[in-house]
């Protein structure tokens, strides 16, 4: 009699191949340089093109060739705009916060200021976020090391405007207005959270329709304030053109590249480079002077924010022997959202 056949072994599950990320042409450190360098030079962008033209016309030259940058990517990507009039209504409110008034405020602060001055003010948006979110933010907890980042960063400022001796030769107005564009950005991002966060739209689709408002806004403002230039000077013109297609179109899509390549920790350390930029742009480039406690008090004001935007480490996960869930992990929800409806984290920018 014949002996029965063995079973064969079953062949073993072949495990899920993981996804691949795509291969990034230019790796994420120049994308990273090349958005510092393009972000701190705004400044001046602005200082020169304020020369010959209104506040609001840069504004509305930044946010056209801008929008124009944003366009031309949605359309390479064949993507579409959100739909729903309430989700236009919020983008509406973001446009302004986020881009029509600050970049208005900046304009027109330069009138009066060093472009130095302007790119130190712009670097405080992390400490009104903090102070803020303190209030707006039920995540956000006041711990001991981000209220003295807070504190430490505002002592910054003060350096910076020269408080011990009275403020002597300083631009109030100007001064202000740059702060209140600061400000403006975690006011808007804080509304992004709250109205926009965790929709299904793309963050292109978002940001487009956000630009396009803010450029409708102003092409509604601009000509009840201004009158059409005389002229077109080449390098004023040519700087607005710079200002929008690079400043707001391109940074913005360098900016979620860095962010969703390497995190939003990384990518928040923009700020820490763009007052450095435009104050070296200003003093060698425009000429502008530049005292000792203005380079001090921004070290100070970097520091600050540096400590604003620190997290406690990640707790290990926690399992059923510690008696937690298995795959709990307990991070810090808090981040500072980008310039644009997004829930994602990122820094401010000019």
């Amino acid at each position: 009699m014949s002996s029965a056949a063995s079973p064969r072994p079953a062949p073993a599950a072949a495990s899920p191949a993981r996804p691949r990320s795509p291969r990034r042409v230019i790796g994420w450190r120049v994308r990273f340089a090349a958005l510092s360098l393009i972000w701190g030079f705004s400044f001046l962008f602005i200082k020169v093109g304020t020369d010959s033209f209104a506040p609001f016309q840069v504004t509305f030259g930044r946010l056209l060739f801008g929008t124009a940058v944003i366009a031309v990517a949605l359309v390479w990507k064949r993507e579409r705009l959100p739909r729903g009039l309430r989700t236009w209504g919020h983008l509406a409110v973001a446009a302004f916060l986020l881009n029509a008034l600050p970049f208005s405020l900046f304009a027109y602060s330069e009138l009066t200021i060093p472009s130095t001055l302007a790119g130190i003010c712009n670097a405080t948006s992390p400490l009104w976020g903090m102070l803020l979110s303190f209030v707006a933010l039920s995540e956000d907890r006041p711990t001991r090391r981000r209220v003295a980042g807070v504190g430490i960063g505002f002592l910054g400022v003060l350096t910076v405007l020269g408080a011990w001796q009275g403020f002597s030769g300083l631009d109030v107005t100007g001064t202000a207005m740059a702060l209140l564009a600061s400000l403006s950005y975690p006011v808007g991002w804080i509304y992004v959270r709250r109205t926009l966060a965790g929709g299904s739209h793309s963050h292109l689709s978002l940001t487009g329709t956000q630009l396009l408002l803010a450029t409708a806004q102003l092409a509604v403002v601009t000509p009840l304030f201004t009158t059409m230039p005389a002229s077109f000077p080449v390098w004023p013109l040519l700087s607005v053109v710079v200002l929008g297609a690079l400043g707001t179109g391109l940074a913005i899509l360098l900016q979620y590249g860095v962010v969703a390549e390497v995190g939003p920790t990384i990518g928040a350390m923009v700020t820490y480079f763009i007052p450095v930029i435009a104050t070296a742009a200003g003093v060698t480039l425009l000429g502008e002077p530049l005292s000792w406690n203005t380079p001090v008090g921004a070290v100070v004001i970097l520091a600050g924010a540096a400590l604003t935007q620190s997290r406690p480490r990640k707790s290990r996960k926690r399992g059923p022997e510690d008696g937690g869930t298995p795959g709990a992990d307990r991070t810090d929800l808090t981040a500072t959202p980008p310039p644009v409806p997004a829930p994602v984290s990122a820094n401010s920018r000019p």
